[in-house]
Order: structure tokens, then C-alpha cells, then sequence
């Protein structure tokens, strides 16, 4: 199993990478771990910032809005009851929700392998042999990625974070750079290109597939 190679000027290379059938060949039956896996990364990267106020909490509401008989209407204590408009909310969210939600280890990484399989079947996965910036330019970076056929979403897996790289990257609306163990379902099934160093190719491979 081969991807595209290219140099790290970004030329077409002459020998292709070979790729892990353990970890880009997994036969996906069905989708249900991969949404499981989905799921599980925007759950957990979810900001609990909705709080309404309840009846306790809404200014006002102090005075009682009439006698409790003798007026014929239905008896109120305050002006903030529920059912009152500008009262209380009643069950509504108060900040301490907790949305977050827990995959085994094992099932997480079956799902990578499984996401990178549906990636490479439908050719996406491009391997570069090197993928540096010494300046840490854009523009740079902009023109590698042009040689190398990419245009739209594209997911940069390199083993090293390095800052040049960052730098270079950081800019570029639809360009992710990732290291190579931290890759996650939602990325890579959103991503158009998927780039990866031929050390991060290894590393993932050793990661996921089990290799030493």
C-alpha cells in the first residue's frame, strides 16, 4: 500500500512511501465508532457558558403584587414567579453542567485507524519526505503547499512542533499542523489533505499500529 511522496522542495519523489495496512487498510464495516469518537471531541472541547437566572436570583419581586383575597385574581407572592414574564427560569441551564464525555483508549485509537483508512481510500493522504521552515515565512509555506496539489483544508502531521513551523502556519486559514500523537477523528475526517512527514508516518504508524 503506497501514498504519494514528494521531496521537501516538493517534488514528485521517485520511490513512494509505503503505508501500514494496520493502520491505513482497516476495513470500516460501519460509522458508529467514528461518531462516537466525533462526538466525543466536541463534547469535551465545550464551554459551559450558558447560566440563567431563577426566581431567587431576578432583581425586583420584593413587594407582593396584591392582597392574597378578595381581588378575585389567582394569588401571587412576587412578580418574579416563573410563569411571569421577566421572572425566573425554571430547569434552565446554571453553568455546572458537565457535557464532557469518556472513550477507552483502545476505542479511540481504533477509530484513528479507522478515519485515516477512509482518508487514504479516498486519496488523501500525501506523504512529504521533510517538511521545514528556517525563516518560519508564509509565503513559503504557501507555495510547498501549492506544489504539492493542496488548496483546500489541509491537516499538517509533522513529529516535531517546531516554532518555525508554527510561525509559517499559524496564518493560513485552512491549514492545521498537528503533532504526530495528537491526532483526533474530527480533524482528520474534516480535512481535504492530510500531509504527513515521513517521521510522523513512522510515528504514527508505531503509535497506532503497534510497531516498534
Amino acid at each position: 500500500m503506497a501514498a504519494n511522496t514528494f521531496t521537501a522542495s516538493g517534488a514528485k519523489a521517485t520511490t513512494a512511501a509505503k503505508l501500514s495496512k494496520e493502520v491505513f487498510g482497516v476495513s470500516v464495516e460501519n460509522h458508529q465508532l467514528l461518531k462516537q469518537a466525533y462526538e466525543t471531541y466536541l463534547s469535551n472541547g465545550r464551554d459551559n457558558l450558558a447560566v440563567v437566572k431563577t426566581r431567587g436570583l431576578v432583581s425586583g419581586g420584593g413587594r407582593k403584587p396584591w392582597k392574597q383575597k378578595g381581588t378575585g385574581r389567582a394569588r401571587f407572592g412576587s412578580s418574579r414567579n416563573p410563569i411571569w414574564r421577566g421572572g425566573g427560569i425554571v430547569f434552565g441551564p446554571t453553568g455546572l453542567e458537565n457535557y464532557t464525555k469518556k472513550l477507552p483508549v483502545s476505542s479511540k485509537r481504533a477509530a484513528l485507524r479507522q478515519a485515516l483508512s477512509l482518508a487514504n481510500e479516498a486519496g488523501k493522504v500525501i506523504i512529504i519526505e521533510q517538511l521545514a521552515s528556517k525563516e518560519g515565512k508564509t509565503a513559503d509555506m504557501v507555495k510547498l503547499l501549492t506544489k504539492l496539489g493542496v488548496t483546500r483544508s489541509t491537516l499538517l502531521v509533522v513529529s516535531d512542533k517546531t516554532a518555525e513551523l508554527t510561525l509559517a502556519t499559524r496564518n493560513l486559514q485552512d491549514v492545521i499542523l498537528v503533532g504526530a500523537k495528537y491526532l483526533n477523528v474530527f480533524d482528520i475526517l474534516n480535512a481535504h489533505h492530510i500531509v504527513l512527514t515521513a517521521d510522523a508516518l513512522k510515528a504514527v504508524e508505531e503509535w497506532l499500529g503497534g510497531t516498534k
